[in-house]
């Protein structure tokens, strides 16, 4: 039989090392709506090189997210086993001992938690025993605060943009000129706003001060419970219902003509959120609301969910929250994302602008149900939602977060940095794995410093051997003509 060669054994000595065996990290990112797995790669000898983490693989985990797993907690650990599963396969197998495992769970949770600790407990216990079925090194399941979900994204959006340190070509460590970049998430129980900043933060609860490769950040954040997409569509129903007095048929300014649907009253008050709200009517009641595609009532609606009266600070964004000015650049994420692409792509409108924005809000309210059916079918169970959320976002990034003509195009409403999703999972892995240093590294004994002499070595001998030959040839020709 022939001997088996591997492209590693034809390189050059030195050269070896670009074919660094690599680590594997995994974080389950427990949200309110539902779960993603995601598996991070990095080549193992350069664990605390800026970039080099990337999204290898990840899983969308069937159903609802775990705190809707109340009623059954320990369904909620065997809803991510197709997942877990996945992993099994995408990480090799002599790797799975060594890869770090993690549960990080966001809003959803953290209602859970308000609305009963014990139940909160019981289904966090169930996902970690199943976590712990599993090969991998499992290093906990825990509830992230929003400060925490804040930060986290924030600092994955700018590692990946290699926004605190890079590499120079010759191996050493660049300190960027660029500024950092702000985060704004969306998911579907809070909503979240991180940036750097150099004002004052007058409330110490939205200050955090972070020191990553020898760089100090002084970084505002603040997590808006009750204000993700889903949370935010049941405070309106409820809303509408109580300014309706809870009459059997409500009228629906925000779902678009021609769409109704009949709801239970405990589906809308089963969360901290809208509980205060909660009618003295039998929670089994059914309601009826009829859509009427009217933007400018359903605008009127959704601003009732923001209090703008009340700061006692320089300045807030609102409910009495204090946010200094918003500077530099922003990147949007998750439902941000899902809204604007819903309007650029299946509406053909650009958002460049705040009016951008709300002129497309409006447009979408006034599509009839059966038009946006026709344009976007496969995405049917949001569809209706679209007109209420597009003038969510509006009101929270200009009247909430004060973003105006000249700052709004400074965000840009991404899914992915690269091939790498956007989000805190990333962030969070690499606080708790130590990947990324308080301290600037040194130098470095990089390697490839090595790689840039051999093949600067190897251009000069390749570039010799050509000018000898030619030369050769030369003389050969002229040889042979004499």
């Amino acid at each position: 039989s022939l001997p088996t060669t591997s492209p590693r054994d034809l390189l050059p000595p030195g050269l070896t090392h670009c074919f660094s065996p690599l680590q594997y990290g995994i974080v389950l990112d427990a949200g309110s709506s539902h779960t993603a797995m995601f598996i991070y790669k990095w080549p193992a000898d350069k664990e605390n090189d800026t970039g080099v983490v990337s999204e290898h693989s990840m899983c969308d985990v069937k159903g609802p997210g775990i705190s809707s797993y109340s009623l059954n907690p320990l369904a909620a650990g065997t809803s991510l086993e197709h997942c877990l599963n996945q992993a099994l396969r995408d990480v090799p197998k002599e790797k799975h001992a060594d890869t770090p495992l993690y549960l990080g769970a966001t809003a959803g949770m953290r209602l859970l938690n308000i609305a009963d600790p014990q139940v909160s407990d019981a289904v966090l216990r169930a996902v970690a025993a199943k976590l712990k079925m599993y090969p991998f090194d499992f290093r906990g399941a825990k509830i992230l605060s929003g400060e925490e979900e804040g930060v986290f994204g924030w600092v994955t959006a700018n590692y990946l943009l290699e926004n605190f340190i890079k590499r120079g070509w010759l191996g050493e460590w660049i300190q960027p000129q660029k500024k950092t970049v702000g985060a704004m998430d969306f998911g579907g129980a809070s909503t979240q706003i991180t940036f750097e900043t150099r004002d004052t933060i007058e409330n110490p609860r939205n200050k955090v001060m972070l020191k990553l490769y020898g760089q100090a950040y002084k970084v505002y954040t603040h997590s808006f419970l009750c204000y993700g997409r889903d949370q935010v569509l049941k405070r309106l129903l409820s809303k509408l219902l109580q300014d309706e007095s809870y009459q059997a048929t409500v009228s629906h300014p925000c779902w678009p003509m021609g769409y109704n649907k009949s709801l239970l009253l405990s589906s809308i008050y089963d969360s901290p959120c809208t509980e205060k709200e909660r009618p003295s009517l039998a929670l089994n009641t059914t309601v009826t609301l009829v859509g009427t595609g009217n933007g400018n009532l359903c605008t009127l609606h959704v601003s009732k969910l923001f209090d703008f009266t009340n700061c006692s600070f320089s300045h807030c964004s609102f409910d009495g929250v204090f946010q200094p000015k918003v500077s530099g650049n922003f990147i949007a994420f998750s439902a941000f994302f899902y809204t604007v692409d819903f309007i650029r792509t299946v509406m053909g409108r650009p958002v460049h602008l705040p009016s951008d924005l709300k002129d497309a809000a409006e447009i979408v309210c006034a599509t009839s149900w059966s038009e946006l059916l026709q344009n976007a079918p496969k995405l049917e169970k949001r569809l209706p939602d679209y007109c209420a959320v597009s003038i969510f976002v509006y009101l929270l990034t200009t009247k909430g977060y004060s973003f105006n003509n000249h700052s709004f195009p400074n965000i840009a409403f991404q899914k992915k940095a690269g091939e790498t999703s956007i989000g805190w999972a990333l962030g969070y892995m690499l606080n708790l794995t130590n990947m990324i240093p308080a301290e600037k590294p040194l130098f470095h004994k990089s390697m490839l410093y090595n790689y840039w002499v051999i093949l600067i070595l190897l251009f000069v001998v390749t570039t010799l051997t050509s000018l000898v030959t030619a030369i050769c040839l030369l003389r050969y020709s002229k040889s042979s003509i004499i």
